[in-house]
């Protein structure tokens, strides 16, 4: 299954943001699967839009702190993008940001990050149903309890089984983060769970972890809560990285099997990705299917339903990585070999 609305927008260029998300890579993934010689005349079969559900604010308050989600409904909530999206430097000037070049106000960012948000839960649902779907948006991974973070303002992974399992849908996820950054707002979001098993395979340098790991009063930098099980790659070790992965699934086995895999299935690990802060993890189109397809693999062995998000991908580029996974993806999980 395959989930996307084509008049869905990934750029952030009406609201004067320029960070390199394109609306290619959906567009150009979902144009290949419909030229597809198996796969477009069976569209109807796997092609499925959203449903207009929607989060409320009980679903972001079992995740988020309640004092921060009352501030992303009130006129703070601006300074929260201003900050989450990194839009001013340490200056004090405009990063990434032209508020000139702005069509639609800041403010109604959020309302497109909660509809991508509610997508993740519907996506988790149909994977339920289908055991295999891929959502064409989702995956931030960054968020905190109490604050944004890298382009995340609220972190639809923890919010989609949180919502399953309030609703007694599921007991158990896997969440599978292959972004290329660590996935530290999921971490610190479900440590000490036993219900939610975290894997991050993530550049081992850089951010989020450039940082120092703990403030002026000796707290944690939540950024290092470690995953349950964290596999960092150096810059160089792109050859090591799909054996690390493997090493990494199979110590999900000592685990209990999930009710769902949540798989933040991000192509900005490749090289071709134009966000600089992806620069040290470099890995090939060939190497990437070959983690996509390690993945899937071992999950469907297992029969474990799997919900797949889109996470990260900046560039003209990063289409090439989805449409070569869900080109091979869809074919088998339809039987049409």
């Amino acid at each position: 299954m395959i989930l996307y609305d084509p008049q869905h927008q990934f750029t952030l260029l009406e609201f004067g943001i320029q960070i390199p998300v394109m609306n290619s890579r959906a567009s150009r993934t979902f144009q290949n699967l419909t030229s597809h010689p198996l796969l477009g005349p069976r569209i109807t079969d796997w092609h499925q839009h959203r449903d207009g559900n929607h989060l409320s604010i009980e679903d972001l308050e079992r995740v988020h702190d309640p004092a921060y989600v009352r501030k992303l409904f009130s006129p703070g909530l601006e300074e929260e993008i201003m900050k989450t999206f990194e839009l001013v430097d340490s200056r004090g000037s405009y990063n990434r940001y032209d508020p000139r070049q702005a069509t639609r106000p800041l403010t109604e960012l959020f309302d497109r990050i909660l509809d991508r948000a509610s997508g993740t839960v519907q996506c988790c649902r149909a994977a339920l149903e289908k055991n295999f779907c891929f959502y064409f948006g989702g995956g931030m991974h960054h968020a905190q309890k109490n604050f944004g973070k890298g382009f995340c303002i609220v972190n639809d992974v923890v919010l989609a089984v949180r919502k399953l399992q309030a609703e007694n849908s599921i007991r158990s996820a896997w969440i599978i983060d292959i972004d290329a950054h660590k996935g530290d707002g999921t971490a610190a979001l479900t440590q000490g769970d036993d219900t939610v098993v975290t894997l991050s395979a993530h550049m081992a340098t850089g951010w989020p972890l450039d940082g120092p790991s703990h403030d002026e009063h000796g707290r944690l930098n939540p950024s290092f809560i470690p995953s349950d099980i964290d596999i960092p790659v150096a810059a160089g070790q792109e050859h090591l990285y799909v054996k690390k992965l493997a090493d990494g699934l199979r110590q999900l086995e000592s685990y209990p099997r999930a009710d769902i895999a949540v798989v933040l299935s991000g192509s900005d690990p490749y090289e071709k990705d134009a966000l600089p802060s992806t620069a040290p993890l470099r890995l090939s189109l060939e190497q990437l299917f070959e983690r996509d397809r390690l993945v899937y693999r071992f999950l469907k062995e297992r029969r474990i339903p799997r919900a797949y998000l889109m996470a990260g991908g900046y560039g003209d580029y990063s289409w090439q990585v989805y449409t070569q996974f869900l080109q091979w993806a869809l074919v088998d999980h339809m039987g049409l070999q």
